[in-house]
């Protein structure tokens, strides 16, 4: 996310909230069959009650004539050459057919009440959604590191709602509510964007901008708003890692040296290199993952599991698997394993054969 060169929309904040796209012609044939089931609904009524009618032609009411009623009536035409005359059929058009006229005028008009209550309903639908939210993830930033981290995020059990994305584009929190996410239009670096985002309540803070300034700015804004959020921010250069920690971060991903040293052990260890792709992308095959540990594995040397222990996380510090003073596990302890992805099996592929190169 870039505050430079920001557009008019990003300029004010917006709210965006899920939804599905609905192609125009869809809208209206809908609006033409609930208008059609109307008519229907207003017809049957009438030649229920064809005793109490009387047509000017001296014809019986028939289903022809109750359409015919019902159809000029419902669109307010009213020719009078069909008429109630009894005292049931004046009362079932003032509760039933009335009612009826209504609504179907409603439909003729709707795209205007739309229009026209269309800020009503995404005011009522946001002081919903500030009622409720809590404890919720607050992404700044949704480009390709930012839609990344979300995917992971879904992939690893978090319910889109309670995700929300900010970014200074348009087109980018559109393709969030696409996406099923609550979104606001705004620059993450503003306090005033950040509590519409209710960022006070939030428990985790992804930060995913595309420069590091903005991220150190973004930091500091959010930990001044939220103390205890867990914020997680990533910068291009390392050499700008202790800004953000400075800042407020709590967890630094430095994209650049991350993914040179990828490649450089990629280069000289193809194997290596697949196992940590499976390990950092999601439904590879391997994963990383946090979990407490079993009844039966407490009292337990960590090696002695059968899942590979990376970690020991005791009293909020993160303990490597060879660290001697880890000893046994703890009841409150987290441990940090290596295990198969639940998303896939991909056993076989260690095993496939290599790549045919072309030659240069």
């Amino acid at each position: 996310m870039d505050t430079q060169g920001v557009d008019q929309a990003g300029k004010q904040s917006r709210f965006g909230f899920p939804y599905r796209v609905r192609g125009p012609l869809r809208i209206i044939l809908w609006r033409l069959a609930l208008a059609f089931g109307i008519v229907v609904l207003g017809a049957v009524v009438v030649f229920l009650g064809r005793s109490g009618y009387r047509d000017a032609t001296g014809h019986s009411i028939g289903w022809l004539t109750s359409f015919y009623y019902a159809a000029v009536t419902l669109t307010t035409i009213g020719y009078g050459d069909v008429v109630p005359v009894s005292e049931t059929a004046r009362v079932v058009n003032t509760l039933v057919i009335t009612p009826l006229r209504l609504g179907f005028l409603l439909i003729l008009v709707s795209t205007t009440i739309s229009a026209l209550t269309k800020r009503t309903r995404a005011e009522w639908r946001e002081q919903t959604w500030r009622r409720k939210v809590q404890g919720h993830t607050v992404v700044i930033g949704y480009g390709t590191k930012g839609r990344a981290a979300v995917a992971t995020l879904r992939a690893r059990g978090t319910q889109p709602r309670e995700i929300i994305v900010v970014d200074v584009s348009l087109g980018a929190i559109g393709e969030a509510n696409r996406n099923g996410l609550v979104g606001i239009v705004g620059d993450g670096t503003h306090t005033d964007v950040l509590e519409r985002a209710e960022l006070g309540k939030a428990q985790h803070v992804l930060i995913a901008t595309t420069r590091d300034d903005t991220a150190v700015l973004a930091s500091l804004t959010a930990r001044r708003m939220n103390h205890s959020a867990v914020i997680t921010a990533s910068v291009a250069r390392a050499e700008n890692a202790p800004l953000l920690r400075e800042g407020g971060a709590d967890n630094v991903i430095t994209s650049a040296e991350t993914a040179g040293h990828l490649l450089g052990v990629a280069s000289l260890s193809p194997a290596v290199g697949t196992v940590l792709e499976e390990l950092l992308s999601t439904g590879l095959g391997l994963e990383v993952a946090e979990r407490p540990p079993a009844p039966t594995e407490v009292g337990h040397d960590p090696r002695q599991l059968s899942e590979p222990v990376l970690a020991v996380v005791r009293d909020g510090s993160p303990l490597r698997y060879n660290d001697p003073g880890i000893g046994a596990i703890r009841p409150e302890d987290r441990l940090i394993i290596a295990r198969a992805s639940p998303m896939c099996d991909r056993g076989d592929r260690y095993h496939a054969d290599p790549p045919v190169r072309d030659h240069l």
